[in-house]
């Protein structure tokens, strides 16, 4: 969950960050808007130059009260336990996160906690520090921790820590999160990309909201005018972004089940080439001042659809109201596919060095499995996000109307973790290289997939042991 404010904007660049890279998580297999497979941009929305360090647990004074719903922390009262922990998180760009992750901290009565926000390339920083006995002893990994990290005995395996709450956690980022059975990362908030739409111009070029993707290209072609692209993907005409949902919306996937490989059926191709047709008709927006993850092109009037994050919902309604609806991205055709959208999630994780692998495991269960506050806290009052469990997604304000709740409800119905476990960086490129030839330069998808296809089996091979 995957990511921090683009300037002018108020949309978090975290988020994006998370889920810009999710586009090349999907393509690039990056380990999030909030998770590699992140969508990180690779900046900080902080102008700081090395991580910002603040220890909690002696009061919770100094980390503000602001937006507190319920941490539990004492003010003054310093925790009962000897055990001392470090926690990283990368820089999130949302105002008042950082002080509100010190004050969870700060709360927590059995070990003294030390909260390290992280700006630059926080992945790059974590890799580093698990290799050396200096690293944090919990952090958060965009998706969970990768399988080169799971493999190589880097990170805890987190057995049983969910309970009884586990049916209550988002299933596809629990499972993207495990690996052979063990659970290695529990997630925090989720994110999302999605279609959104300007209403007012559907209704006055009589369009209806496009459910298979025949219609979202006549639907496009019709809301095109003079001064007006019907829709828009991103300045790569959807190439860094549209990975996945392409997959999914012909019922493939990057990988099967049993962790073969997942786009040999002939549906991919040819809905890759119809990508393609959709750059070159004329009805796309390219060249945008900003991309897919700021609003801007929507809210400006440059397009009438745009392919966007849930992190652009309060930009969206203080610019047009309730002057925008919600779609996921479409199924293939009337009787192939299914509708879908990338969701994605940071996840707090365990590193195997830690000086008390248990009491870091204990704090994890505390913060983010029984701590239900602060979890609808950290979702709710620092940007726009939704909470990792139902019964939480349930109860946050923020989602009950409108397309927050359109959102939610697409969520839970066509949500699929951005990237497989096993679908590894290598991977990644060579889908990303691959697609991106195939949009932009009209290159024979099915010679570009065979392509990735030989260098996806050669790392199913290296990693799947």
């Amino acid at each position: 969950m995957d990511l921090h404010p683009v300037s002018g904007t108020g949309s978090p660049v975290s988020r994006r960050r998370f889920f810009g890279v999710a586009g090349l998580v999907a393509a690039a297999g990056v380990a999030t808007a909030c998770g590699s497979n992140t969508g990180r941009d690779g900046g900080s929305s902080s102008s700081a130059a090395g991580p910002a360090t603040s220890t909690a647990g002696g009061t919770s004074g100094s980390a503000g009260s602001a937006g507190s719903a319920g941490s539990g922390a004492a003010s003054g009262t310093a925790p009962a336990g000897s055990v001392s922990l470090s926690q990283w998180y990368h820089a999130y760009g949302e105002e008042g996160t950082q002080q509100a992750v010190e004050r969870y901290a700060a709360g927590y009565t059995k070990a003294k906690v030390t909260v390290q926000w992280n700006p630059g390339d926080y992945d790059k920083k974590v890799a580093a520090a698990l290799l050396t006995g200096s690293g944090p002893d919990v952090f958060e990994t965009g998706n969970g921790p990768s399988i080169d990290q799971i493999q190589s005995g880097q990170v805890a395996p987190l057995d049983g820590i969910l309970g009884s709450a586990q049916s209550d956690f988002t299933a596809s980022l629990v499972e993207r999160m495990s690996y052979k059975g063990k659970l290695y990362a529990v997630p925090q908030v989720i994110d999302m990309q999605l279609l959104v739409y300007r209403k007012s111009m559907l209704d006055k070029a009589g369009v209806k909201p496009p459910t298979t993707f025949d219609e979202l290209v006549a639907a496009a072609k019709a809301l095109t005018t003079s001064d007006v692209k019907g829709l828009f993907l991103g300045n790569d005409g959807g190439a860094g972004v549209m990975v996945g949902p392409v997959l999914w919306s012909v019922g493939a996937d990057y990988l099967t089940k049993d962790n073969a490989v997942g786009f040999d059926d002939p549906n991919v191709a040819t809905a890759f080439g119809r990508l393609h047709e959709l750059f070159a008709s004329g009805s796309l927006l390219l060249g945008a001042p900003t991309d897919w993850s700021d609003p801007s092109s929507l809210t400006q009037g440059l397009t009438a659809m745009q392919w966007t994050g849930l992190w652009t919902f309060p930009v969206l309604a203080k610019e047009l109201g309730d002057d925008f609806g919600v779609l996921p991205w479409p199924k293939f055709s009337a009787t192939v596919g299914s509708p879908s959208v990338p969701i994605g999630a940071y996840g707090s994780t365990v590193s195997a060095k830690s000086k008390d692998v248990q009491a870091a495991k204990d704090y994890v269960r505390w913060l983010w499995v029984e701590n239900t506050a602060d979890q609808l806290d950290f979702a709710q009052s620092y940007g726009f996000h939704v909470p990792a469990r139902k019964s939480l997604a349930d109860k946050a304000d923020k989602l009950k109307s409108g397309p927050a709740a359109d959102a939610v409800d697409i969520l839970q119905k066509y949500g699929h973790a951005q990237t497989p476990l096993l679908w590894t960086p290598a991977s990644g490129t060579a889908m990303s290289d691959a697609v991106t030839n195939i949009v932009k330069s009209g290159a024979d998808p099915k010679a570009a997939l065979a392509g990735v296809r030989t260098t996806v089996q050669a790392e199913l091979a290296r990693v799947a042991k």
